[in-house]
């Protein structure tokens, strides 16, 4: 059955941010927090770094997770239905809002115990392609006493929101500041981002 993606929808014209829950199976959330370890276990993460292209660096003091690009023609059963979902979900964000949304990229990510990201909007200064960020957590039992939440900044307030198992968010990627706060234990996310044709593609 496909999700009602209203609420989704209405919240983030309203606000430019949302939290939706059930949007996909327990078994399919299950399953990908399981192939998020799995890779992490086998050591295929790597040390994020901020900027883009030949002007990335790494920055442990603004940033200190870790982070696997994946590729949607090789993922297993679980993420595809997850991909199934997102693709979805950008038709009716289309169909709704009009936001020319062409493709999509995504990665999982890990903070490990006392990881962060330091406040941060997700569009790059040399490319205005991210329009929607969306993160799907990973993260069975999680409490508040662990620590990990997303903060975003809207309107002169905080809003802080637990990584708990199946929690979707999804917000404006130019103008939601936000970041992640330390946890006691490992967190994970799989984080992705919806893109338009950018304009510095069109006039270079």
């Amino acid at each position: 059955m496909d999700a009602d993606f209203t609420p989704v929808i209405d919240g983030l014209a309203a606000d430019g941010w949302t939290v939706a829950h059930g949007l996909l199976p327990e078994s399919v959330l299950l399953a990908l927090m399981e192939e998020a370890r799995q890779l992490h276990d086998s050591d295929r993460f790597r040390e994020a770094r901020i900027g883009t292209g030949g002007s990335e660096v790494q920055r442990e003091d603004i940033r200190s997770d870790s982070i696997l690009w994946l590729d949607a023609a090789s993922a297993p059963a679980g993420r595809r239905s997850y991909h199934r979902m997102i693709e979805q979900l950008r038709l009716a964000l289309n169909s709704t809002l009009f936001l020319g949304l062409i493709d999509f990229e995504c990665h999982y990510a890990v903070y490990e115990e006392g990881a962060h990201y330091d406040v941060h909007v997700d569009r790059f200064r040399a490319s205005d392609a991210r329009m929607i960020s969306v993160v799907l957590y990973l993260n069975e039992g999680w409490s508040t006493a662990d620590g990990g939440q997303l903060r975003l900044h809207f309107m002169d307030k905080m809003h802080d929101i637990l990584p708990e198992l199946g929690t979707f968010v999804i917000f404006r990627s130019d103008t939601v500041p936000h970041e992640v706060l330390p946890s006691t234990r490992a967190r994970y996310s799989l984080t992705g981002w919806y893109r338009r044709r950018s304009f510095t593609d069109i006039f270079p």
